[in-house]
């Protein structure tokens, strides 16, 4: 690969755009991939989870290498007291204001977000119902016809719509899965100076994910757009109560993330890893850190979710009462690194399919990401680090894992690189101000 190093160099250096010359460093990896290990490139293949679930033997673009198979830990014993692991967190008391409850959910977040970035909450306050109905509708969507879910077929190089296991955008180690994407903002986003405008767009706004569904896929899945209308805005609700609390674990003002992110741009995202005769070969979904802020999860009562703490897979079981949540790269960077991004990856097994439905906390696309100036050292002794990451904004970092580069457990110090050879190549920018990457 020394040699490849040495022409991607050369191209960094030359007048090509960085869309050419991420695409023409893919292609030359995938080359060398295929010279060195003598192989053809697999055809495309089409994932349809009621044919493949079946199959004795998996197609060979969703064999994952050796070293990467969850063979090892799908029978692991789980080392350490789970309980330990996933802190399950009672945020009751800190959403109604108790002092002694919120000083003992703010100690066990910080010390799990130090050590691994993931925690679950309990008394949460959102209704079981919602919950159920959520999961009935994405049971519904996912039991559909293959060629019915590809009505909300998802463009290459965007996130949202339907997606049976990538196979549009990779050509190996495919995740065993389908997903369904859909864009969620909150109704106080749209702001304007004309009241009768602001109560227009609010209320169209209020129905962005309702009217994402009957768009996509037709009048008769106007109520699961409202339910999960419904679950968009209580995740929201309660991310920023996560959010105010990670604050007070850190030290900083209470108010600082709720505020960062009030006018939230966010992601939903449901999940179906059907059943596969060979889980020892493949991934419902690869180690990966989300590049998102905050994500948090809903899982059903299938097991799967496998967290990497202390170099060891940890099986996360599920709790239906619980929300599962984890830091993702873009809180991480605004935490200054103190708070660590999860590493986490999903199993799956020969006999059941598996469900979640995942809530992405994103910033507004104007938002810029920069630590508070409380968790960067202003002083050599300082107990805190120096500056970790430089600012960028969530459609930087998004489009970055969109289009050129492949979310794992690197993602944000590859994308921290990538903007340092960027910013060589621009001007620099105003002082207090984000050099943007267009």
């Amino acid at each position: 690969m020394a040699k490849l190093d040495s022409v991607a160099s050369e191209l960094v250096m030359s007048a090509m755009s960085h869309d050419e010359y991420h695409l023409v460093v893919d292609q030359m990896m995938d080359q060398q991939q295929t010279r060195d290990h003598g192989l053809q490139k697999p055809d495309p293949v089409v994932f349809d989870a009621s044919v493949l679930q079946y199959q004795p033997s998996i197609p060979e673009q969703f064999i994952w290498p050796d070293h990467e198979k969850p063979a090892a830990s799908l029978h692991h014993n789980i080392d350490a007291a789970e309980e330990s692991i996933a802190p399950v967190i009672n945020i009751g008391g800190f959403l109604s204001g108790d002092p002694a409850a919120s000083m003992e959910a703010s100690r066990l977040v910080d010390e799990a977000c130090k050590r691994h970035g993931f925690f679950m909450v309990v008394n949460h306050g959102i209704d079981e119902k919602l919950i159920l109905d959520a999961h009935r509708c994405l049971d519904g969507f996912f039991g559909l016809p293959l060629c019915e879910k590809r009505r909300a077929q998802r463009k290459l190089g965007e996130h949202c719509g339907y997606a049976s296991s990538f196979t549009g955008r990779f050509s190996t180690k495919l995740p065993w899965k389908e997903t369904f994407s859909f864009r969620f903002s909150p109704p106080n986003s749209c702001k304007s100076s004309s009241l009768n405008h602001h109560h227009h767009h609010q209320q169209k706004q209020q129905l962005v994910v309702e009217d994402y569904f009957i768009h996509t896929m037709g009048e008769d899945f106007r109520q699961s757009g409202r339910v999960y209308q419904e679950y968009c805005e209580a995740m929201s609700k309660l991310s920023l109560g996560i959010m105010e609390l990670l604050a007070v674990s850190l030290g900083v003002d209470g108010g600082h993330f709720r505020e960062f992110f009030e006018d939230n741009e966010s992601i939903m995202r449901l999940n179906y890893y059907p059943p596969c005769q060979q889980p020892d070969q493949t991934l419902g979904t690869g180690p990966h850190c989300d590049p998102t802020s905050l994500t948090i999860l809903h899982q059903d009562q299938v097991g799967g979710l496998q967290v990497l703490v202390d170099d060891h897979w940890h099986t996360i079981s599920p709790n239906f009462s619980a929300f599962v949540v984890n830091i993702g790269d873009t809180f991480m960077a605004l935490s200054n690194g103190i708070y660590k991004s999860c590493l986490h990856r999903a199993v799956v097994n020969s006999n059941t399919a598996r469900k979640s439905m995942a809530f992405f906390l994103c910033p507004k696309e104007d938002k810029v990401v920069r630590p508070p100036s409380e968790l960067v050292a202003s002083t050599a002794m300082s107990h805190h680090p120096p500056r970790v990451y430089p600012d960028f904004t969530w459609p930087m970092l998004l489009e970055f894992t969109q289009k050129h580069y492949r979310a794992d457990m690197n993602t944000l110090q590859v994308f921290t690189n990538w903007l340092g050879d960027q910013q060589h190549k621009t001007p620099a920018a105003a002082d207090g101000e984000a050099t943007v990457v267009h």
